[in-house]
């Protein structure tokens, strides 16, 4: 009997200790679940949405990182192909210009100094012009002139040709003998600065005594001595005539022209502000204005004095009736290398 209890007391704390256990298994899972669902939204959403959101930016900013990127190996390159234009341009401009610099900066100033010349003149012509219609004058004819004055005024010019300096010998002699002296650096604008040899007073003396002031000499083989030969009769017939004279250069160069100005300037003393339209002496490149200008000044009482270059093959003819002119005759030699020159 106390078996029989004893077990049934047993099975009755057996089925207490599971229906403890189940109670237990129960209420655990309850509790559980619900301090996870009470943790989610807190924690977990806002970490997603920071690491998206820092994704993106980061993206974006290598997406800017690499166009900057591009840019600058762009920018790179054309710096490298800039640097090596410049190299090329610098070699060609060394291996093209060396020993011709010297030559190309006196052309250039030489044109640059004729052009400025010419706009003077240009200046100074258009100024001269007669906008007023001049009045109508009525010459005498020829025919009602008196048959007894014509001889007279023939008989006048041809003594003029031949003796034109024959009163002023003694002077311009003197003038001759200073030339052969000491050349005087420091004298006076317009005189001679530099000595002349032997065969330029003997083409002086001819010029003066025996053409009147009228005729062509040998060129003495370059520009700038027959520039020294023209400056000799300058200083002479300033000392004649002072400023009622006007020298006018013709030369088919502007470089021509340069190598002038240059040895005028050089052998009188003069500066830039004496070569144009209002000064001693004017360039020209061409002989229809120099032609102009020399009847402009006869109408004015003054003396055109003309000298030719001798590089001019031809010589207009109306330019041979102005009473003082000068003509440089070079040789074939001296004319095919100034060709061969320009």
């Amino acid at each position: 009997m106390e078996t029989e209890e004893h077990q049934s007391q047993e099975k009755l704390n057996a089925e207490k200790n599971i229906s403890v256990e189940n109670a237990s298994s129960v209420e655990l899972p309850s509790k559980a679940p619900l301090k996870k669902e009470s943790n989610l939204p807190n924690i977990n959403i806002p970490e997603e949405k920071q690491k998206i959101s820092n994704s993106q930016t980061q993206s974006l900013i290598n997406l800017a990182l690499k166009d900057l990127q591009l840019s600058r190996e762009k920018l790179e390159k054309e710096l490298e192909e800039l640097t090596k234009k410049k190299l090329q341009i610098d070699t060609e401009l060394k291996s093209s210009f060396s020993g011709q610099s010297d030559a190309i900066a006196r052309k250039v100033k030489g044109f640059q100094e004729y052009l400025t010349g010419a706009l003077q003149d240009l200046a100074q012509s258009a100024e001269q012009l007669e906008l007023v219609v001049p009045p109508v004058v009525v010459k005498p004819s020829p025919l009602d002139e008196n048959k007894k004055e014509e001889p007279s005024k023939e008989q006048e010019a041809i003594s003029a040709v031949s003796d034109t300096f024959k009163p002023d010998e003694n002077l311009i002699r003197r003038c001759f003998s200073q030339f052969q002296e000491q050349p005087d650096f420091y004298a006076e604008p317009w005189k001679l600065r530099r000595s002349l040899g032997d065969n330029d007073i003997e083409i002086l003396e001819d010029w003066f005594f025996s053409m009147g002031g009228r005729g062509a000499q040998p060129s003495r083989g370059n520009r700038a001595k027959n520039a020294l030969v023209a400056a000799g009769i300058i200083a002479i017939l300033g000392e004649l005539y002072g400023e009622q004279f006007q020298t006018l250069v013709l030369a088919s160069q502007p470089e021509r022209l340069g190598e002038w100005r240059r040895s005028l300037q050089d052998a009188l003393g003069l500066n830039r502000e004496d070569f144009g339209p209002n000064s001693g002496i004017v360039l020209f490149e061409r002989s229809d204005g120099l032609i102009e200008r020399a009847d402009r000044l006869e109408e004015r009482g003054e003396l055109p004095l003309i000298i030719i270059d001798a590089a001019e093959v031809n010589v207009e003819i109306p330019i041979l009736q102005f009473p003082i002119w000068l003509a440089f005759a070079g040789s074939s030699n001296e004319i095919f290398e100034e060709n061969e020159l320009i």
